[in-house]
């Protein structure tokens, strides 16, 4: 609440429920409901909100209460008779109507007692929503199906079913004005960095906004103030294997209610590029899938640019490599080529986003002849631009983070542009601001490139090559953990 007055409960039931009409509209909004009925010869409400309450449960409870009745007729505390009868194991008292309201909207159930200045709140939430299923983004050949859902509850189960630390902590913060929305900020106690924890919620505290309807996204914005960086500077997961590795790392995750996708803290740029499944393969065969991927990110970002460059100098093709280059000379320069073509894949892949399944097949074979075989045809484009821009669209979609490849995207075509107007020293100069744009970025007063820049050699073999788990005795120094030595040493 913006005022630091706090209204109490009213030890006349009827004051209350006039301020819960007030408040919360009551009596005019439909989903929200009052139950009364006496206990005792004293008036009870029971308020609830529809949808968002377990019916069953509360009609146990109130069946347990109703029973005072039969078997407690002289009893004069009916607030502690309430209490010891409430068969639930989350059970709060409050003492002030802005509590109330709310725990009340957050889907608990709120009992106040005329007479009592206090109330009961129990949590019978029941939040709509789907099962846990395998992210379409973060698919592996083996490992679990499952994934992080829109509820905040079933995620923080999800987490701590693979991390059943007892020094595993998940703080709640309400955040929003009028959506008062619940995040959970999870960490373990004796692993995180306490300055990183502490960074976190000061931030979270001091977010003064309406309502997070764009959930995590809204919360990255104020946490790190990325303003026009189109760079990730925190890392989405909605694996919960991935999560707690992270937790055992140091890393501290944020939950967001209503959003599937965790938020990791502190990221590097290695972040991005790595992948659940080389962790689902054996040593030498993850080595290998993170090389072919190191390989299309750096195709996805690079190979336009240099095709381009080489293209308009061909001196600096050696001879048995003259054949790269467009053979004829287009109706159109191969640059405009290039990022029509470019522009075109994008018009592509937000069409398929936006088009509903049945029919994404046949937009897929439309726009493939369209844009492939006929626009050559008719001399828009030249075969190698297609081709070229082709195996820079794979490497766009091998990569892992897709914040990432966007941020990449983008650089390429400013690359592009640079490298056509500049040639040899364009290309040059782009790849050094490509570079020094990394190298300047911090995420958390995280450095983004680390541990290329400033160089760890340990930890950069760890990135290069996936090196097994019994190998990987250290956490990573770049979270600062409080704890270094991942396994326990044998005594």
């Amino acid at each position: 609440m913006n005022s630091d007055t706090k209204t109490a409960i009213s030890a006349k039931i009827k004051n209350n429920k006039t301020f819960m009409e007030n408040r919360v509209g009551l009596g005019t909004s439909f989903d929200l409901g009052v139950r009364d009925f006496t206990l005792l010869k004293k008036h009870i409400n029971l308020y609830y909100v529809t949808g968002l309450c377990e019916t069953p449960i509360i009609v146990q409870l109130m069946k347990k209460i109703l029973e005072i009745n039969e078997s407690d007729r002289g009893a004069n505390k009916v607030g502690e008779l309430i209490q010891n009868r409430l068969i639930h194991q989350q059970v709060t008292k409050v003492e002030t109507m802005d509590e109330v309201v709310d725990q009340l909207l957050s889907g608990l159930i709120v009992i106040l007692i005329d007479g009592e200045e206090f109330g009961y709140i129990i949590d019978v939430r029941s939040y709509p929503g789907r099962t846990p299923e395998e992210p379409d983004t973060e698919k592996v050949i083996r490992g679990s199906r499952d994934g992080y859902t829109e509820n905040i509850i079933e995620n923080t189960a999800l987490t701590r079913r693979r991390v059943r630390d007892e020094r595993l902590r998940h703080e709640l913060i309400k955040v929003g004005e009028r959506s008062k929305t619940d995040i959970c900020i999870a960490y373990l106690d004796d692993v995180a960095d306490q300055g990183l924890i502490k960074l976190i919620k000061n931030e979270m505290k001091q977010i003064e906004i309406d309502g997070l309807t764009m959930a995590d996204k809204t919360i990255e914005e104020f946490l790190v103030n990325q303003g026009f960086n189109p760079f990730p500077l925190v890392r989405y997961t909605e694996r919960p294997d991935v999560a707690a590795n992270h937790l055992l790392e140091g890393h501290v995750l944020i939950m967001v209610d209503t959003s599937p996708s965790l938020i990791i803290t502190p990221t590097t740029y290695f972040h991005h590029v790595q992948h659940a499944e080389e962790y689902r393969q054996s040593p030498g065969v993850g080595t290998f899938i993170r090389w072919i991927r190191f390989a299309g990110i750096f195709a996805s970002v690079f190979l336009l640019p240099f095709w381009l460059l080489l293209a308009m100098e061909p001196s600096l093709l050696p001879k048995g490599l003259s054949f790269i280059g467009p053979t004829e000379q287009g109706n159109i320069p191969i640059v405009v080529q290039i990022i029509l073509a470019d522009i075109g894949l994008e018009f592509m892949r937000m069409a398929a986003i936006h088009t509903p399944t049945p029919l994404a097949t046949a937009m897929g074979l439309i726009a493939a002849v369209l844009i492939g075989q006929i626009a050559i045809d008719v001399g828009l484009f030249s075969a190698e631009v297609i081709l070229y821009v082709a195996i820079s669209a794979i490497g766009t979609f091998a990569t892992p983070s897709y914040e990432l490849s966007v941020a990449n995207k983008m650089s390429r075509v400013i690359l592009l542009i640079i490298t056509a107007m500049f040639g040899v020293k364009g290309f040059a100069i782009g790849f050094t601001l490509y570079i020094l744009l990394l190298a300047h970025i911090k995420s958390l007063k995280t450095p983004y490139l680390w541990p290329f820049l400033p160089f760890n050699g340990k930890a950069l073999l760890q990135i290069l090559i996936r090196v097994s788990v019994p190998m990987s005795k250290d956490r990573p120094s770049i979270v600062h953990p409080r704890n270094n030595y991942r396994q326990p040493k044998k005594v």
